[in-house]
């Protein structure tokens, strides 16, 4: 396989959460030349992140949950920067309710951040990605999105649509020269993570659930990259339930706790 072109333009979403940072560090020293442009709702949280690139970076406060706002910031990237070469869809929120406990707003809210933003920036970058013969773009999707767990309707619901969009986005560009990776983690160690465990009982079952790591999970992606993998399923002990979905559906309705009220 003829090596990739370098990406002169990285775009990554949530760059201020766990997942996203990491993802910040481990492809901007894999790729020395690029610049990324950071973004995310976290104003404080994208400094911190980008304070080490220093003029390798920029931030851009973006809020996915108003994807009627991208098309205008996208084009003022693309103006101050040039085109995406990469993009990295990582934002999410997640919030574990019954769906007759969530309330429509934050219902409205997960699937525009998860499915409706990621969607549109694939949208508006994936085109002249097309046109020039190269690029990449990563999703990161969830687990969630494959198997179905307690309170998570609005969250697996969307995880679920960015997944299969990003498989399909797959199948349609090969040979483009555009490569797509869907990302699959589990837990990840991150503020997300913490999140859903405080809206679930406290169980013995849930203490045995592998936490994986947000920089090994970022490793993992850019070895998918290179080497033109469609796919990352992490931590590994994920792999089995990504393989076997009937069995993990089996063992997550008759394991998974009612989420708090």
């Amino acid at each position: 396989m003829a090596p990739r072109p370098a990406p002169g333009l990285i775009l990554i979403t949530g760059a201020a959460g766990a997942i996203g940072a990491a993802l910040a560090r481990a492809l901007s020293s894999h790729h020395a030349g690029a610049h990324l442009a950071l973004t995310d709702v976290d104003g404080d949280g994208l400094a911190r992140v980008a304070a080490p690139l220093g003029a390798r970076a920029s931030t851009w406060q973006w809020d996915l949950s108003r994807p009627a706002d991208l098309e205008a910031a996208h084009a003022a990237l693309v103006a101050a920067h040039g085109p995406v070469d990469l993009l990295v869809n990582c934002a999410g929120i997640m919030d574990v309710r019954t769906l007759a406990a969530t309330p429509w707003a934050l219902g409205q809210r997960i699937l525009d951040v998860d499915l409706i933003s990621p969607m549109r920036l694939m949208n508006l970058t994936a085109p002249a990605m097309v046109a020039r013969g190269a690029g990449a773009i990563v999703n990161v999707s969830s687990m969630a999105g494959r198997v179905p767990l307690r309170g998570c309707a609005f969250y697996g619901g969307s995880k679920a649509g960015l997944a299969m969009a990003s498989e399909n986005v797959h199948l349609e560009l090969a040979g483009s020269g555009v490569h797509v990776v869907t990302v699959y983690p589990g837990p990840v160690e991150s503020a997300l993570e913490r999140n859903a465990k405080a809206q679930v009982p406290t169980s013995r079952l849930a203490r045995l659930i592998p936490t994986g790591d947000p920089d090994r999970l970022a490793q993992l992606v850019v070895r998918a990259l290179d080497r033109g993998e469609p796919r990352v399923v992490y931590p590994p002990a994920y792999a089995l339930a990504d393989r076997a979905i009937g069995l993990a559906t089996w063992f997550t309705r008759r394991f998974s706790p009612q989420p708090l009220a």
